[in-house]
């Protein structure tokens, strides 16, 4: 099966049932987004450079099995796919990414973090983990809920982000911002930032996240391109919230038009959405190709993408690395 439609079928399952040799050491469990909370997920590689992260759920049909050392067999419809897995430094491979509070005052309704019983994690505490996989990360990316305000996560995450600047690697920040956080994350030699829109619509964005602003996040992603420059700055736009895909098509041309790298993302059905459908194979194939197009005439290149989603690949079908 060609890669970009196994990685599609595969984005639609959104799980495999893991069998075979002990895989503890491949296995990694996230802290924040719609997969917190689970049993946790895997990421399987057929050839280097190419990945696909699926959740552990022992019920699926399909199935990958762990030979040993890494050596995995997907089997998958009618195909079987001989890869590896690739073991997660923090959260993915080759990066730590990390999550710094685990908790979050506000209720987007496709994310279960509010209600699980998320912590905030100390600054030496975060220095810790990210010295113990030193050796095997390329990159360091760091997100958060919103422990108390915008402003106080915003404040903390900048001193977390002091403090890892003496590791020496490229880093990126996802977070709510304020209206000065570009600027003050640009000041402390952030790589990249990735600031999200989430929806389609402003409709939806609304719907799906009360209490936030869509006019907030565009100012901040528009106020970010001329400082970390045109394809450095990045945004989530999640696929199945009840959008059109014509709706998806308007939102990544209207990013890519200011230099924004627009990064779809299947939904994955959490907390008030636990009942929703995963996109379709089909459609994430077809929104691939407008998505390509799209930053083929914006003249972005996710590959050069330094870090947090972009690099890693594994949950999106990627242009450039996918196709």
């Amino acid at each position: 099966m060609e890669w970009v439609r196994l990685k599609a079928r595969l984005l639609e399952a959104g799980s495999v049932r893991l069998s075979g040799e002990p895989a503890d050491e491949y296995v990694s469990r996230s802290a924040a987004g719609p997969s917190a909370g689970t049993s946790g997920s895997l990421f399987f590689s057929p050839v280097t450079g190419r990945r696909v992260r699926a959740g552990i759920d022992e019920k699926c049909s399909i199935e990958v099995v762990h030979r040993g050392g890494g050596e995995a067999d997907l089997f998958i419809d009618d195909d079987v796919v001989s890869g590896r897995l690739e073991p997660a430094a923090l959260h993915c491979p080759r990066q730590a990414y990390i999550t710094v509070s685990g908790t979050c005052i506000f209720r987007c309704r496709y994310c279960p973090v509010p209600s699980l019983p998320g912590r905030r994690k100390e600054i030496a505490e975060i220095v810790r983990m990210i010295e113990s996989v030193a050796d095997r990360i390329d990159a360091i990316a760091i997100t958060s809920g919103v422990a108390s305000s915008i402003e106080e996560e915003e404040a903390y995450v900048l001193e977390v982000v002091a403090a890892l600047r003496s590791f020496e690697l490229p880093i990126g920040v996802s977070i709510y911002p304020c209206p000065e956080t570009p600027a003050r994350l640009h000041a402390l030699g952030v790589a990249e930032v990735k600031f999200n829109i989430e929806a389609a619509t402003p409709e939806l964005f609304s719907e799906m996240c009360p209490g936030l602003s869509w006019e907030g996040v565009w100012e901040a992603l528009s106020s970010s391109v001329a400082l970390f420059g045109r394809g450095r700055v990045f945004s989530n736009v999640i696929v199945g919230l009840g959008e059109t895909n014509k709706d998806l098509e308007r939102i990544m041309g209207d990013l890519a038009a200011i230099g924004v790298v627009p990064v779809l993302r299947p939904l994955t059905p959490a907390a008030s959405l636990a009942d929703m459908p995963r996109p379709s194979a089909d459609r994430l194939l077809r929104l691939c190709e407008v998505h390509k197009k799209i930053l083929r005439r914006a003249g972005l290149d996710p590959c050069r993408a330094l870090t947090m989603c972009a690099a890693c690949t594994g949950c999106d079908l990627v242009p450039g690395r996918d196709t």
